[in-house]
């Protein structure tokens, strides 16, 4: 094949794996120009031309009467892999390979191939091949491209085993032969991130900020880096600003909704009132706005987004816990516990969902289940000054004095003058309970 219809298959044709911006790569032939049959030099002018209809026909031909000519091979895979015929392609490029190992193309194609087809353990062979091969006319940019796919493959991991140290040195291979890309420079700071070197991958997303302030995914990754260190005041121009220019952006979105309510901003709620009505089906903002609305006190509104999920998602115990604990401020008790219930046999490390069951049964007068679910509780969850209350209160019902008046104590203990009526209360069942008789 010509070398420049291999460059052609190099920068201009089928879709990339992962996150890179160029398409699939092949490469120039090492060897010098071949002698080429008619048929075969008929599919490939076809192919410049992205006529698949006439090279496909004349290839298999060819292919039937020899089924060993590798540069015929590679070329009926790429119309595969052109045509998302992606087994073909697989089992095409493979036959390439075998019938020329040395085949940068047909390595570096496959590798490509079965990156994007989620076969990382498969891929990784044929890229190692590749970047051992004299890529011919297409060169550097060729084993940058081979690199690349490597650091993705790395950083991804095969059987669940992601190497981002290794995903790191992948890319400055890549960054020795080409300049580096903003997709690089997104990447080196998701590697550094990986790595848990969090200055240095904002530093990245920084530097790159400086080149391009508009850069959204720029702006989202480093106001990731700023909310896991509550850098709340940092990230808010930052994500304010961002959002003015992509107000319909859902990551920028929900950060700055993240932030607003860290910072206890009233605009939060606005804010994702707005972008639930123009995403009324997204279940992420609709449950972002069911918590926030809780957080603000709107529990039946609330209320009624926890129940639209539920009914889509009747066993995630994360939005029964939700909708449970909008019941009890709803002062629906009885029906509070059948949620909370059906919740901790769901998922019986929910501590918040233990923490509800227990208000909600002695809201219904059941203090043997509450007592039952603080002691679940406490395995998942600090105890509190309410909670040693909910305790001694449980107790007291039971008319266990001992322990009803040891928990009595801790509350006030730990009350601190924060809750009046009860620590009232406390006091003067604690005078009942230890008067001597």
């Amino acid at each position: 094949m010509g070398r420049l219809l291999l460059i052609c298959f190099l920068f201009c044709s089928v879709p990339a794996f992962a996150q890179e911006s160029s398409s699939t790569a092949t490469a120039p032939p090492s060897s010098a120009p071949e002698a080429v049959s008619r048929e075969v030099a008929q599919a490939e002018a076809a192919i410049v031309k992205s006529d698949w209809k006439t090279a496909e026909p004349l290839l298999d031909s060819w292919l039937a009467a020899h089924p060993s000519d590798a540069r015929a091979l590679f070329d009926a895979g790429y119309v595969a892999d052109a045509t998302s015929r992606n087994e073909d392609a697989v089992s095409l490029y493979n036959r390439a390979v075998t019938a020329d190992p040395k085949s940068f193309e047909a390595q570096i194609s496959l590798g490509l191939l079965q990156a994007r087809l989620g076969k990382l353990a498969e891929s990784r062979p044929a890229l190692e091949a590749a970047i051992h091969l004299d890529a011919g006319a297409a060169g550097p940019s060729a084993k940058a491209k081979a690199w690349r796919a490597l650091a993705q493959i790395d950083f991804k991991g095969t059987q669940g085993k992601p190497d981002a140290a290794q995903a790191s040195l992948d890319l400055l291979e890549a960054l020795k032969l080409t300049p580096e890309t903003t997709e690089d420079t997104l990447f080196a700071a998701a590697l550094a991130e990986a790595n848990q070197d969090a200055a240095a991958a904002e530093q990245t997303y920084r530097r790159l900020l400086t080149k391009d302030p508009d850069s959204t995914a720029a702006v989202a990754g480093l106001a990731h880096l700023l909310i896991a260190e509550k850098k709340y005041p940092e990230a808010e121009p930052l994500l304010q600003a961002a959002h003015t220019r992509a107000p319909k952006d859902a990551a920028l979105t929900a950060q700055l909704a993240a932030v607003l309510v860290a910072e206890d901003k009233a605009e939060a709620v606005p804010l994702l009132k707005e972008f639930h009505e123009q995403n009324p089906h997204d279940p992420a903002i609709t449950r972002m706005l069911a918590e926030v609305l809780a957080d603000d006190g709107e529990f039946a509104e609330s209320d009624l987004l926890y129940s639209a999920l539920l009914a889509s998602n009747p066993n995630d115990a994360a939005l029964l816990a939700g909708h449970g604990q909008n019941l009890i401020r709803l002062h629906r008790y009885p029906e509070a516990l059948k949620v909370f219930q059906a919740s901790t046999e769901i998922d019986q490390t929910n501590g918040e969902a233990w923490n509800g069951l227990a208000f909600a049964a002695f809201e219904t007068h059941q203090p043997t289940i509450t007592l039952h679910a603080l002691t679940v509780r406490s395995k998942y969850l600090p105890e509190s000054a309410t909670i040693y209350f909910l305790w001694a209160t449980a107790y007291d019902t039971l008319h266990d004095k001992k322990k009803a008046a040891a928990y009595y104590h801790q509350f006030l203990e730990s009350s601190g003058g924060k809750f009046p009526d009860q620590e009232w209360q406390a006091r003067h069942r604690l005078a009942l309970l230890e008067k001597t008789p």
